[in-house]
Formats: structure tokens, C-alpha cells, sequence
């Protein structure tokens, strides 16, 4: 915050609560002429108006409040770039990473600081941390079988992998479905398990360089022709992509079937299916080939830990069971 807003806000808070002060003093004085619990001399609908006091109650309580709030602003942020007294904070501000994250929450301690949420965190493992352990020596299969290590996977999953999964781990566009059985990766359990904890940086590259727009159009035809499930396509257009797709068979293999049928670490999608990560329509396929793809899955190794991605793996490897 630069030095006019915290000025601004410090001065502008500190005469509102002189006000409220002024305020709460000059209302505990008769300045009236007019003894309390008589009459001011005004009467309206039958009503007539006494000089009475505020309720003492309603005074005290104003009071207290009014005094607690100079404590708050002196103990804890609230004047303008001034950290309190008490070197609270309610978490730490400005990191743009996990690294600088971690380097701020070590600094914080070093320091004294009482940064909340580094707290809770820390009381949060100390509670938890021995029953994810517990878990961690289980083998994941026998672990999608659990009842207990099922509910707290799935709570996991809905903090840390919902917002792009789904809560329901359907996925969407972009977001592969992990309730079918079609794995980019792979889908055994020690697979599932890499990825989460390392992440996977899928690398779709353009197209339209090497075929041009016109072999754009006819290299989707030709995808569309690998398809299991019967789909319409130009036969004149697919054989004339066909030569062309050795290029694409490097990854997705000769039979269009994808590298984890083949055994290969590209994590390149299966085109006989009909299943699509981006869209499977015409438009959707030219589109991939025109401008690339280039999912990321972060890597949760660092920010969870092991025994945390161990339930998530568990959980996520039940969803696609007898499936």
C-alpha cells in the first residue's frame, strides 16, 4: 500500500473513532435544561417526550466496543501499512509461488510472527498428518476398497482437484473424466500415482505448418475414418491424409490407438475411440491440429506430500472400477 493510502486510512479511521468517542460523551450529558424523566414539552398522537437517559446497559457495552477497537487497530493490521503489536497476520501477502511461500512461512517463524493460516496449517498436520501416515503404508488398490480412506481421498480430492475435475470427476473440456477407463498415462494405481505427485505437461504441437489448411481439413478426415464407432467421413479427403499421418504416428501410433497401447510416455490420446479431451467434432479436431494443444497437470508432490496424494490416487483409482 503506498504512503498516501496509508495515511489516508489511518487518519480517516482514527477521527471516526474520535467521533464515536465525542459522540458517546456528550450523549451522557443533560444539556437539555430539563431534569431526567421530565417532560420536553413536546407531545405528538397521545406520545409525550421525557428526558431520559440513554440505558445504562446500551452506554457500557458502546463503550467496551469503542475501547476494544483502539486495541484491535494497535494489535493487529489495520492502520494503514502498520502490523500491530502483536506481529499477527492473517496469512502472507504477495507470493506468487510454493517456493516463496514456504520461504515466507520459514521467515515467519524465524521472526516471531503469528501468521494465522501458517498456523492452522501447522495444527492441521499435527492432527491429521498421523492418520494419512497410517494410510501410506497400505498398498492403493487394497485402499480403493476402504471405506475410511475412500471418505477422507474423496474430501482431498474435492479441496485440491474438484475445480478442474469436477466434483463429481467427470471432467470437462480439457479435463479428462477419471470415472471411464480411458488413461492418457495410464490407469494402474503406481501410474496414477506419478502423475498426480509429478504432474504431466502434454505437448499437442500445431499442424497447420507442416499440412497446411487445406491438409488440416483432410487430416481430420482421416481421424475421423480410425473411429470404432462408425462415424460420416470424406473417403477422397481421409486417403489423401493417410500418407501424412506417419507424422502423428509417432505418438498416437499406426493405428491411431494412442501411446499408453503402445507403451509409450507421450500420453497421446486414443483417436478410434470416442472419447475427446478438447471435442470430437469436425471443428474441434481441426482446431487441435490448427493451433495445438498443451494441457498442464500440476504436480501436487510439494504441495500436498506423499501421504495426502497416496489417499487422492486411492480414491481417484476406485472411481473407474468395474468400469
Amino acid at each position: 500500500m503506498s504512503t498516501f493510502w496509508s495515511l489516508w486510512i489511518s487518519i480517516f479511521s482514527i477521527i471516526t473513532l474520535a467521533f464515536v468517542f465525542v459522540c458517546l460523551y456528550l450523549n451522557m450529558k443533560n444539556y437539555t435544561g430539563v431534569k431526567e424523566g421530565e417532560s420536553m414539552g413536546h407531545e405528538f398522537d397521545g406520545i409525550e417526550e421525557l428526558n431520559n437517559p440513554l440505558p445504562g446497559w446500551w452506554t457500557k457495552m458502546f463503550w467496551v466496543t469503542a475501547i476494544w477497537s483502539v486495541y484491535y487497530l494497535l494489535a493487529y493490521p489495520g492502520l494503514g501499512n502498520y502490523d500491530g503489536f502483536l506481529n499477527w497476520k492473517s496469512s502472507n501477502q504477495g507470493v506468487t509461488s510454493l517456493a516463496e511461500s514456504k520461504a515466507a512461512t520459514e521467515q515467519g517463524l524465524a521472526d516471531g510472527l503469528h501468521v494465522a493460516y501458517d498456523r492452522e496449517v501447522q495444527a492441521a498436520d499435527e492432527q491429521f498428518g498421523p492418520i494419512f501416515e497410517q494410510f501410506s503404508s497400505q498398498e492403493i488398490a487394497a485402499l480403493a476398497h476402504n471405506e475410511e480412506a475412500l471418505e477422507i481421498g474423496q474430501r482431498l480430492f474435492l479441496q485440491n482437484c474438484s475445480q478442474c475435475h469436477g466434483s463429481d470427476a467427470r471432467g470437462g473440456t480439457g479435463f479428462p473424466n477419471l470415472t471411464d477407463n480411458d488413461w492418457l498415462y495410464g490407469g494402474t494405481p503406481d501410474k496414477i500415482k506419478e502423475t498426480i505427485m509429478l504432474g504431466r505437461n502434454a505437448q499437442m504441437p500445431a499442424q497447420v505448418a507442416a499440412l497446411g489448411e487445406q491438409g488440416v481439413k483432410q487430416m481430420a478426415q482421416y481421424i475421423l475414418s480410425l473411429s470404432e464407432t462408425g462415424r460420416e467421413f470424406d473417403a477422397s479427403m481421409a486417403a489423401a491424409a493417410k500418407p501424412k499421418f506417419a507424422v502423428c504416428s509417432a505418438c498416437h501410433g499406426a493405428d491411431g490407438k494412442g501411446s499408453v497401447a503402445h507403451n509409450l510416455p507421450f500420453g497421446a490420446p486414443n483417436l478410434t475411440d470416442d472419447i475427446w479431451l478438447y471435442g470430437g467434432s469436425v471443428r474441434a479436431i481441426e482446431e487441435t491440429l490448427t493451433h495445438g494443444r498443451n494441457g498442464v497437470m500440476p504436480a501436487w508432490k510439494d504441495i500436498l506430500g506423499e501421504d495426502k496424494v497416496h489417499l487422492i490416487s486411492a480414491y481417484v483409482y476406485s472411481l473407474s472400477q468395474d468400469k
